[in-house]
């Protein structure tokens, strides 16, 4: 052992024989300089870790609270939306139909945008029940739809009025913002994950 080795340990002993001679003085119990000093000991084993490993517990605590909390996917930056990409590698968008929020996905491979019977009846929309069905290709086949539209939609910061739309009762609860709608926008596309709309 070097002499540096050696007047380390001896620092390090004389630290540690002062706070316990000071509990020995005020004669606190073994059980109790025990848990006094493990709650040291814990207290600056997470502080080092903190301090060691800070950015990642920060990265770590953004995802819980994206998981729990449901932090916004969506994003106003001046009058462009930012939407991030959710997991099923898709674009989902929350917006408002006349006053009634609805969750759609963003689909460029969609002519029209449809909307599932239930959130065209909770926002009120006069669907044309006499005219013939529309036949619409969907992931699930064929479905029977009516054509409507929608007096004002908005999403985020994008404001559109009287966009044709077709409603169905099989289109199981999903959304869809198609062309119709995208080719409103100034521009639309992809960057870094996130889908950026502008109107």
């Amino acid at each position: 052992m070097g002499a540096d080795q050696g007047a380390n340990m001896i620092w390090w002993l004389l630290a540690a024989l002062l706070p316990v001679s000071a509990l020995i003085a005020r004669r606190v119990s073994l059980r109790g300089t025990l848990a006094m000093a493990l709650g040291w000991v814990v207290i600056f084993a997470a502080a080092l870790g903190l301090f060691s490993y800070g950015q990642e517990f920060t990265s770590i605590a953004l995802h819980v609270k994206r998981q729990v909390m449901g932090e916004p996917h969506q994003r106003a930056q001046g009058d462009r939306l930012l939407i991030r990409q959710a997991p099923d590698g898709h674009f989902w968008v929350t917006g408002n139909i006349n006053g009634t929020s609805a969750r759609f996905l963003i689909d460029s491979g969609a002519t029209v945008t449809a909307l599932s019977d239930d959130v065209a009846m909770k926002a009120g929309l006069e669907i044309d029940s006499y005219a013939p069905g529309m036949a619409m290709q969907t992931a699930n086949g064929v479905v029977m739809a009516k054509r409507a539209s929608i007096d004002g939609l908005a999403i985020g910061p994008i404001r559109t009025e009287d966009l044709p739309i077709v409603v169905s009762e099989r289109f199981n609860g999903v959304n869809v913002l198609g062309m119709n709608f995208l080719s409103r926008l100034k521009s639309w596309r992809v960057e870094n994950g996130e889908m950026v709309l502008e109107p």
